[in-house]
């Protein structure tokens, strides 16, 4: 595989040299207006403002919710309601079960989306074009339409009320085929592939050494996007698993049979879920950018 690492190596000196290499250099030296940070401090604000409300209002208690006064201003109660959720759930447990659903899940979908996008956008086969229409197609199927037929499988299987019941089903998507395809067909150069098959490398060989490399970032932010809506999937946990072995979702929505219009408990809940997708975006946020804009500049 040295001839296939030189010619990438050739490539990308001959992209750095190119007047659109120096154009996006000179890109990256731009600065912003005032008015763009601006407008990016509102987007910020704006978005982070739900979760900063979660936790002021977590961080109360019931007494001072039913006064009906307005603050931005946490309280002191925020251990004690986090505890109190703690305690009256299966946290520990939950928690367990959502990260390995969504470990597994996200990181499977990467795996079989990556594979199916490889073929789909540099192997010829009849019927090619056709087929991936058809796996766009079935994004516009509603999940819900599914639900009795898939449920009905599972249960001749005997999964109800076990993990596998969750993740096989959300082993491949419709989304994460379509955006592999259209990341590999622009990042992955054909005479790369060609390289490889003269150099005697099979198929599969091709897929781990030159594909997969070059789809590494498109992949880490599906594997991200894939994490989140695992992690805050509601509605297939909640018909398929018991309430002894939820995720962390179903496990939360325990909290409103117990406390039923303690919203500073279910709003703790809320902010200690949120709180490990926030570990997961300070480490793997720059990944995450940097699939974005390399995904942006493709063309």
């Amino acid at each position: 595989m040295t001839v296939v690492t030189r010619r990438v190596d050739e490539r990308r000196h001959r992209a750095a040299d190119s007047p659109r290499g120096t154009t996006a250099r000179v890109a990256r030296r731009a600065q912003a207006s005032p008015a763009a940070y601006a407008f990016l401090t509102i987007v910020l604000l704006a978005s982070a403002f739900p979760l900063w409300w979660s936790f002021v209002i977590g961080s109360k208690d019931a007494a001072a919710l039913n006064t009906g006064e307005v603050s931005l201003l946490p309280g002191g109660n925020f251990l004690e309601n986090a505890s109190t959720v703690i305690s009256t759930l299966p946290f520990w447990k939950a928690l367990g079960n959502s990260i390995i659903v969504s470990t597994v899940v996200s990181g499977l979908v990467v795996l079989l989306s990556t594979l199916a996008g490889f073929a789909f956008a540099k192997l010829r086969f009849r019927g090619r074009e056709g087929l991936l229409l058809f796996v766009i197609a079935t994004m516009c199927v509603p999940t819900q339409l599914g639900v009795v037929p898939l449920f009905i499988v599972m249960a001749k299987l005997g999964w109800i009320g076990g993990l596998w019941a969750v993740i096989l089903p959300a082993l491949v998507n419709a989304f994460g085929v379509f955006w592999m395809t259209q990341y590999l067909r622009e990042s992955l150069p054909d005479e790369l592939v060609e390289a490889a098959r003269v150099d005697g490398a099979s198929t599969l060989r091709i897929f781990w050494n030159v594909a997969l490399p070059a789809a590494r970032p498109g992949a880490a932010m599906l594997g991200l996007f894939t994490f989140i809506a695992t992690w805050t999937n509601f509605f297939w946990p909640f018909i398929v698993l018991e309430p002894g072995n939820p995720t962390l979702p179903v496990a939360l929505q325990q909290l409103q049979a117990a406390y039923y219009v303690d919203y500073s408990l279910v709003l703790a809940g809320v902010v200690l879920a949120a709180i490990p997708l926030l570990i997961v975006f300070v480490f793997a946020g720059r990944q995450l950018v940097s699939g974005i804009m390399q995904g942006a500049v493709k063309g």
